[in-house]
């Protein structure tokens, strides 16, 4: 009886032993391939989106807009015309419609100005100028999307 359960102590034991087999030596060939291919898949993948548009976000005429005592007659939009007793909204409204203008002076060119019109614009004449116009106000000119 006492050789059956040495016998079971024995056996309980070996199956927790790690048995004698072929020792491998750790090699870094699939390593290496496996870095390689994973930098080549990432330039590849890096090539494939394409690149982000860089917009400008920070217009260097934004005081034009309406934030300062000079308007820019090519990129401010229409109610800015408000802060210019007279202007708003006929007169206002030619000048959004019939831009974009080279220089000041070209306001006078508007078709259909009245004389009282072409005083007011030489009344305010000094404090408008005329930047080069910027596709992302210039499509805010009439409605720039602000209601009461």
């Amino acid at each position: 009886m006492k050789l059956a359960v040495f016998a079971v102590l024995i056996s309980t034991v070996a199956a927790f032993v790690a048995p004698n087999g072929v020792q491998r030596a750790a090699t870094t060939e699939l390593n290496a391939e496996r870095r390689e291919f994973l930098s080549a898949a990432a330039v590849a993948a890096g090539l494939a989106f394409p690149l982000t548009a860089n917009a400008i976000r920070d217009y260097e005429n934004v005081g034009y807009l309406g934030g300062s005592e000079i308007v820019d007659v090519n990129n401010a939009n229409v109610r800015v015309y408000l802060k210019m007793p007279g202007l708003y909204p006929t007169l206002a409204g030619k000048i959004a419609s019939n831009g974009p203008y080279n220089a000041v002076g070209d306001l006078y060119n508007i078709p259909g100005l009245s004389g009282k019109e072409k005083e007011l614009l030489k009344k305010y004449e000094s404090r408008f100028t005329a930047q080069k116009p910027q596709a992302d106000y210039v499509i805010d000119r009439f409605n720039n999307g602000l209601y009461r």
